[in-house]
């Protein structure tokens, strides 16, 4: 069985309604949870289903992972074994995701789990990273593209190719399907955040235990608006949450990091 969340604020409701309608076909869905941070109250009666519940949080803005914790605490109390936390801006056919509770239920080994991840056009979003340095993620914010290029690839693992599974520590948070007991043995989502690092560190802190895949045979589609590009206070929020990361893991000496990297980039040396 398979619980999903989606956090909401202010979203686009035809296109949540849509979405919603195919969630609903998901043949292991158990409960989809819309938890929504928004300052007004949405209509609850575009839901019918019983497998909806529809949260409005009371004008409170929690956050992402904050609220995502909520449904996956619920997960947790009812001995749901999966739980899916994804954004409202996805695009999935409900038999993948039953492709993908298949999978997870054929190996125990693995604890959190993205497919191949694409933009409308069809292009590839690389979501699939190494544990960031502090210049990986302010360097491609502030500095020139050029002078990042080389590390940016790097770090986003183009040079494995995006063509063949692979165990990565950091996996985008818009869609990750997890094993609940991995999240738990984790500890959840780390409230300090308010957006933005905490799939960097649930990935990582999963990854320690557990296999966190990258699975290229199954395709979604993200209308991924990057924010932080077009937004200062979204830019501001980016920076304090990341700084937040830093003091918690290390700016410039992290041992996990250095290892965790290095295994990473050798997986398919031999």
């Amino acid at each position: 069985m398979l619980n999903i969340s989606i956090v909401l604020y202010q979203p686009r409701w035809q296109q949540l309604i849509t979405l919603t309608e195919e969630l609903l076909k998901i043949k292991c869905l158990n409960t989809l949870y819309l938890i929504d941070n928004s300052p007004v109250e949405g209509d609850k009666s575009l839901f019918s289903s019983t497998k909806i519940q529809y949260r409005w949080m009371q004008k409170k803005n929690l956050g992402y992972g904050k609220a995502h914790n909520i449904a996956i605490s619920e997960s947790v109390a009812d001995n749901i074994p999966f739980h899916l936390v994804m954004n409202d801006d996805i695009e999935v056919k409900a038999q993948d995701i039953d492709l993908m509770h298949h999978f997870m239920e054929k190996n125990g080994v693995v604890g959190s789990l993205m497919p191949h991840v694409v933009y409308p056009n069809g292009n590839t979003q690389y979501l699939c990273k190494l544990l960031p340095t502090p210049l990986d993620v302010f360097g491609r914010r502030f500095l020139p593209k050029r002078w990042m290029k080389k590390r940016n690839e790097r770090y986003e693992l183009r040079t494995l190719g995006y063509d063949r599974m692979m165990n990565v520590p950091y996996l985008s948070g818009c869609f990750m399907f997890l094993r609940t007991k991995a999240v738990l043995q984790a500890g959840l989502f780390d409230e300090r955040y308010f957006m933005y690092p905490e799939d960097i560190d649930l990935t990582r802190t999963i990854h320690r235990n557990w296999l966190t895949l990258y699975l290229p045979d199954i395709t979604i589609v993200h209308n991924h608006a990057q924010a932080s590009y077009h937004s200062m206070k979204m830019l501001w929020i980016h920076i304090v949450n990341m700084c937040r990361y830093f003091n918690k893991y290390g700016w410039f000496i992290d041992k996990e990091r250095t290892l965790v990297n290095r295994l990473t980039l050798n997986q398919f040396s031999q």
